[in-house]
């Protein structure tokens, strides 16, 4: 890798879409901070194969994307795609991510022994007693739970849950169903006639609004979310 620059990719549709970019302002636009893209971008071209020069179709990046407007599209690689980091970049990142964790666990999880909350030291330490693997590219809602899965070897933990119904329209259903299941454990599922998806889904209590988020994201505001008494 260039020290110069680094290449962002993601696979979509099928397809494969690569950006030349800045690593310092991509890791920092990444990390939710306000950076003109100007800054960011080697050039504006997207690219199949950014090694080779091969540059996307126009068409491939519509069908992908929705847009052929080589800027809207960077933005949807550096928010959702792989960013190549710099070791220091990495560690960063895991070490941002793990904070995230830990005080998810924190305040959503209790010793249900004493039905106190376990201090953040004593989760961190834990944590790294079971040598969690933090992946600084996934959400803290896709490894949380993963995270209280290892804990629960060595540490008593308890996590208060809710049950409820998602429905995902049809158009949305099948890019819907993996982030429903990294969420929490589906208890039911129904995939209705007209193409639509409805599930049951357990979901630790404090995953409630980042779920709302997330899929209101995915179905542009089209997903209904209920829950279960």
């Amino acid at each position: 890798m260039s020290r110069n620059y680094t290449i962002a990719r993601i696979s979509i549709g099928g397809g494969n879409f690569e950006i030349l970019v800045k690593p310092d302002p991509a890791f920092a636009f990444r990390s939710g901070k306000s950076v003109s893209m100007s800054d960011i971008l080697i050039t504006d071209v997207v690219f199949t194969d950014a090694n080779k020069g091969l540059r996307a179709p126009e068409k491939k990046l519509k069908e992908a994307f929705g847009t052929a407007d080589p800027i809207e599209v960077a933005k949807i690689i550096l928010k959702k795609g792989n960013l190549q980091l710099t070791a220091q970049q990495r560690r960063q990142m895991i070490e941002e991510k793990r904070r995230q964790i830990i005080d998810f666990i924190s305040r959503n999880a209790i010793d249900p022994r004493t039905k106190l909350p376990h201090p953040p030291t004593r989760i961190e330490q834990a944590l790294e007693q079971v040598h969690f693997p933090v992946d600084p590219f996934k959400s803290v809602e896709e490894q949380v739970n993963e995270a209280v899965k290892a804990l629960r070897a060595i540490l008593p933990l308890s996590i208060e849950k809710i049950s409820v119904a998602v429905k995902v329209p049809a158009e949305y259903a099948g890019k819907s169903y993996g982030t429903l299941k990294s969420f929490g454990t589906i208890k039911n599922e129904n995939w209705l006639s007209d193409g639509s998806l409805l599930v049951v889904l357990e979901i630790p209590v404090g995953l409630h609004g980042p779920l709302l988020e997330k899929m209101g994201e995915l179905t542009r505001g089209n997903a209904e979310i209920k829950i279960l008494k």
